[in-house]
């Protein structure tokens, strides 16, 4: 029988406990209070089957307390406790699974799904990467606030990470009045904003022909009619400046295009042993607690958020080939590195899909 605890009831403990798991613990708060948001802590009773042999369930699982075993497809079974180390981890973290897991005793875990947290990996640190390269772009300290403010919160995530410099790119500046409607309750939306100067008021009506209250005020780095990006609702508010100010604005066909992510050179793992012929470095983006999980025998750990800073010890003459666990964060990485004028290849699937012999092949940095 599972039980499941809302981790609203307790946000803090839940917070610092997911700060101690991996790759969780690289998240920004913002994304992790995301994660959190609609999660549940699962209380598990002795017998339960968690997962089994060749499950593919896209869950990153990780046991909190309690024992578990786990069995591998030749019967060898491992019992595991939550105060191992290696429970930091996901556990057997294998598409499909290599291991059953079954509950020893009473036990508590929690399952995220894979691809959103992967999603939010790696556009926390893609944006980071942009972040440090914003900061080190003299010629945008006029706009340097406003970008890193939109890059530090989690508005953006589903964009593709190798089209934050486009989403950049696509925002213009609309200066507005004191007095001027922005934004009309009911209307239909083809924009959204970020307010870069100024003051806005919000008003809403609660039903039509009623009188409209004010309900809000939002200030400089707050985005609003973002409703229209994702649906044709109509717009559930209007907005007024209260003060002359400057907006910046993304219109809803340009948020579209940003949606669908730029074409790498992607390279199975078979093709990535057999078909490079000249001497290429790989190069792992996932973070440090990661890489030391385990990693391509000759490979050099550069996280994505860091990739910025050491890029500069990387040779343009050079190929590389880069690689992350789903080639989401990889595919950034080399989009971002391409841009600045290296030679990157993606391991397109990335690691946590190769197969057993794969697997062996990949760590032993052995070639076909």
């Amino acid at each position: 029988m599972n039980e499941y605890s809302p981790v609203t009831a307790t946000h803090a403990i839940a917070q610092r406990l997911l700060q101690t798991l991996v790759p969780v613990n690289a998240l920004t708060v913002d994304h992790l209070n995301t994660l959190l948001r609609d999660q549940f802590i699962e209380s598990v009773c002795p017998g339960q089957l968690l997962f089994d042999h060749n499950d593919f369930d896209s869950k990153h699982v990780y046991l909190l307390s309690g024992e578990i075993s786990l069995t591998d497809d030749s019967g060898l079974s491992t019992i595991l406790t939550a105060d191992n180390p290696i429970c930091r981890y996901p556990l057997t973290h294998f598409q499909p699974r290599r291991h059953s897991a079954k509950t020893l005793t009473d036990c508590s875990l929690m399952r995220f799904d894979s691809d959103q947290l992967d999603a939010m990996l790696a556009w926390d640190q893609a944006s980071r990467y942009i972040t440090l390269d914003i900061a080190a772009q003299r010629d945008l300290d006029e706009d340097a606030d406003w970008m890193l403010t939109l890059l530090n919160s989690n508005f953006f995530y589903k964009v593709p990470p190798m089209n934050i410099r486009s989403v950049l790119s696509k925002f213009e500046a609309q200066y507005v009045a004191s007095g001027e409607t922005i934004l009309r309750q009911g209307e239909l939306g083809d924009c959204c904003y970020f307010i870069k100067e100024g003051v806005a008021e919000v008003f809403q009506a609660q039903a039509e022909n009623h009188h409209s209250e004010l309900v809000a005020e939002l200030g400089v780095g707050r985005c609003f009619g973002e409703d229209a990006l994702v649906g044709d609702k109509p717009r559930n508010a209007t907005i007024v400046m209260r003060s002359n100010g400057v907006l910046m604005r993304l219109d809803k066909q340009d948020f579209f295009l940003l949606l669908k992510p730029p074409l790498t050179q992607g390279l199975s793992f078979d093709q990535a042993i057999t078909t490079i012929t000249e001497p290429a470095q790989w190069i792992d983006v996932r973070t440090q607690d990661e890489f030391e999980q385990g990693h391509r025998a000759g490979a050099i750990n550069m996280p994505l958020d860091l990739l910025k800073l050491k890029s500069r010890m990387l040779d343009q003459a050079k190929r590389y080939l880069i690689y992350c666990n789903s080639g989401r964060r990889s595919s950034a990485a080399a989009h971002l590195l391409g841009q600045d004028g290296f030679d990157a290849a993606v391991l397109s699937d990335g690691v946590a899909n190769l197969s057993r012999q794969q697997q062996e092949q990949f760590s032993s940095g052995l070639n076909s």
